[in-house]
Parts: structure tokens; sequence; C-alpha cells
């Protein structure tokens, strides 16, 4: 109940953040060419309001919903969530969204997308500033791999090492670089070894519920128990063991291995079934010893957890994170537009979520770093949806708009009006869908 708790008051405060940033760019802009703007609410309000509050003199209600599944500006002389047909029915004011030429109106409509697509930006070079970046050179993690049945369908091998997708080298792994090459090359066993990537790949792996691919780690011998079997092995403190017969150690730990070897021996007291060989590396060379183990099937080591893969880390000084998160985020968008494709497969409509697919991605516990990147992230996402050419959404008004711009006439209302109720058909059927594939899921 406290993870449940935990990620529901992230998800509120990321998306309440995100709507009045959004909804804050359509207000700016319509106050810049004194458009009236009559109504700002955040999230949605039918049939009744939590709050509201309207300032004296302004002409502007500012008002908290009680549906978190978004939130709108009521702005004068437009067809929008409202629906307000009666106030289009009266004559046409100056201070109304259509009485101002095409070129404010197209402000006003991406006003929203601009300010998300900022923040994600701005957030992304705060998350750099602070925290700087670290990740783990995928050459340099001399253990390879552990992948997923998907990937060794593929022809990957646990224990590979990646090297390049395409020809061009990782410098950390990249599963979009994986998935949109078709030849990616690993280090087996001392060899380079060429994998090719079918292009369905990503299908195949949206019916996964586990990881692609996860480094397997060092496990680093802090301690060696005397008299045990890692002893009379010549085990040593900073012997990093890679594999138990000749399989690598899964990311569980040594226990795991270890549990795993006394479950194929249970039932069989013979001794040979005691004998286990064991890799690994000293000062970056490779080694391999046979030991005896006890009934118990323990090894006698401790494993210091302050050891293991190689990080790099990056500091970022305040000038130099703008342009890095600036990086950050157009390759975030570039990612996730490239990954829509996906979306209108059979297994794409699939993997849909609701809310309960993004409060999911937050960490169980709260964690400022976690928290902010993936607000970032839904920042990126709710800019490019919201400017998808649908009507209801932002885009949908763009679209109108170009149309009028090129054609040099305006739609008619009754069009703005089957458009707006069409989309915001089309719009809620997907949100219905997207829940009810998080409900399947919490069920099965």
């Amino acid at each position: 109940m406290e993870t449940f708790l935990i990620r529901a008051l992230q998800l509120i405060m990321s998306l309440s953040l995100l709507v009045i940033v959004h909804e804050g760019g359509h207000f700016l802009f319509s106050r810049l060419f004194k458009v009236r703007v009559e109504k700002f609410c955040i999230f949605f309000d039918p049939w009744f309001t939590l709050f509201k509050f309207k300032p004296k003199k302004s002409e502007t209600e500012y008002a908290i919903g009680w549906l978190p599944l978004g939130g709108y500006v009521k702005i004068a002389g437009m067809i929008d969530e409202s629906m307000d047909t009666d106030q289009m029915k009266q004559p046409e004011q100056p201070w109304e969204f259509r009485s101002k030429p095409a070129w404010q109106r197209l402000l006003i409509m991406v006003g929203g997308v601009l300010f998300n697509f900022l923040l994600a930006l701005f957030i992304y070079s705060m998350i750099l500033f602070h925290w700087g970046d670290e990740y783990i050179p995928a050459k340099e993690a001399k253990f390879g791999m552990v992948f997923n049945e998907t990937a060794k369908n593929v022809g990957f091998k646990d224990g590979d090492i990646m090297l390049s997708a395409d020809g061009v080298a990782f410098t950390r792994f990249d599963l979009r670089s994986v998935i949109d090459a078709r030849q990616v090359s690993v280090l087996r066993d001392g060899k380079e070894v060429s994998v090719y990537i079918p292009e369905d790949l990503m299908q195949k792996l949206m019916a996964d519920s586990v990881y692609f691919a996860r480094y397997i780690p060092a496990h680093v011998v802090g301690t060696v128990q005397e008299g045990s079997p890692a002893m009379a092995a010549g085990l040593q403190p900073g012997d990093s063991i890679s594999a138990l017969n000749g399989k690598p150690v899964s990311l569980l730990g040594l226990n795991s291995g270890m549990k795993a070897l006394k479950a194929e021996a249970a039932g069989n007291d013979s001794i040979n079934n005691r004998l286990v060989s064991l890799s690994y590396y000293r000062d970056g060379i490779a080694h391999t010893a046979s030991l005896e183990v006890d009934t118990a099937y323990t090894l006698g080591v401790m494993s210091d957890p302050t050891r293991g893969l190689p990080l790099v880390k990056v500091s970022y000084g305040f000038f130099e994170s703008f342009p890095a998160g600036i990086a950050l985020g157009v390759s975030t968008l570039k990612g996730y537009v490239g990954d829509m494709r996906h979306v209108f497969s059979k297994e794409g409509a699939k993997q849909l979520g609701g809310f309960g697919t993004i409060g999911s991605i937050f960490p169980a516990q709260w964690d400022w770093h976690k928290f902010w990147y993936m607000t970032a992230f839904l920042s990126i996402i709710l800019a490019f949806m919201n400017i998808l050419p649908i009507p209801a959404l932002d885009g949908g008004h763009v679209l109108f708009l170009l149309y009028e711009m090129i054609a040099r006439r305006k739609p008619s209302d009754k069009f703005m009006e089957y458009a707006q109720v069409t989309g915001m058909v089309l719009l809620f059927g997907l949100l219905i869908w997207a829940n009810f594939n998080d409900i399947m899921r919490f069920i099965f």
C-alpha cells in the first residue's frame, strides 16, 4: 500500500506540473495577443469543481477539477473542450480568439507544446548540473550481458560483450541502436561475432515482460573464510568470479548460482556432484579452479559490494549543463518518435498503458533524481502527443489553422464542432483501451 501511495503521489505531482506548464503556454500567448481567457483549470471538472477562484478585476477564473486526465484553458471565441457553441453564435468581439490573425492563433495553439518541450530541456539540464551523468562503458563490462529468450533466439548469448551496431561503436548500451541496426557485433569467447537483427525485433520484444539484456556484475571477493572450499582452491580477496560450471553468474549473485547447482544435485549424494568449476579474473587475467563444495553448497566467500562494474561519471558546470540537456532532450524526442511506429502494430496496441503503467515507471521509494527524470520524459511525451494532427488536440487545431493560412478561408464553425467531438471520442476511446490493458495486466 505504501508503494502505491508513493507512486500515486509522484504521478499526481508530475501531471499537475505538466498540466500547469502546458496550459500556461496557451494562457501566456493568449494574454500576449490580448485574447480573453475565461477559465484556467488544472484537471477536468465535469459536473463539479473541487476549487475555483476569480481575482477581483480579472477576466479569468482559476479552478482545480477532480478528473486527472489533463486540463484546459477556456479561450473566448474558440471551439474547444468546453464545446461552448452559444458563444460562437454571437457577434465576433476584438478580444476573441477567432478575431485574431491566423499567425497569432497558431502561436496560441502551439504554446502548450512549446512550453512542455522547453520544460523538459530545462529539467534535463538541471538534472545534469545537479547529479551529472553516469554510465557503464559497454566494452569494459568484461563479463558481458545476460539476455532474455527473445534476444537469445536472435543470436545473442549470455556473456556477449556489446561492441558496435552497424559499425558504430557502443559507448553505452542502447536498446534502440540494437533494434534499428541490421548487424550487431559482440565479443564472444575472445572473438568478434556478428548477430543479425530481424526487422520485427521490436514487435517480438513488446511481447516480453522482462529486460532485453542486463550487465553481468563483477562478483568481487571481499573475504575468504578460513578452511572454506574457496580458500582450498586458492581464491583471494579482489578476485572477480564470472562463472560456475561454465555458466555466467546471474544478476542475483553467487548464492543463486550455488542454489541452482544444489537443486541439480538434489537426491544424489555422489561426491562428483559437489565438484564445481569456478571461473574468475585476477588482475585482468582469466583463471579456472576446481573445488569441492560441502553438502550445503557454500563457497565460503563474501562479495565486496563496493566493487563491481566500471562506471564513468560525468559532471557538468551550470552553463555546460544547458547544451548537454538540450542534446539529451532532442535525443529522447527522436527516440520516442521512432518508437511510435510500433504502436500501430498488433503487439504495440497490446502494450498501450494508462495511468497504472505511467505510475509504475516512478520508483517505489522516493527518489528526486528519478522523479525529475521521469517528469522530463513525460513532458516530452505530452508535447509530442499534443502536436499530433488529431482533432481535439493542439495539433488538430494547428492543422486547421495551416489549412486556413494556405487556402485563405476558415473551416466552418459546424465543421469545427464535428471535428472536436470526433477527436474527443477518439481520445476517450484510446484512454479507455489503455486503462483496460492496465486492468488486464493486473488481473493476469
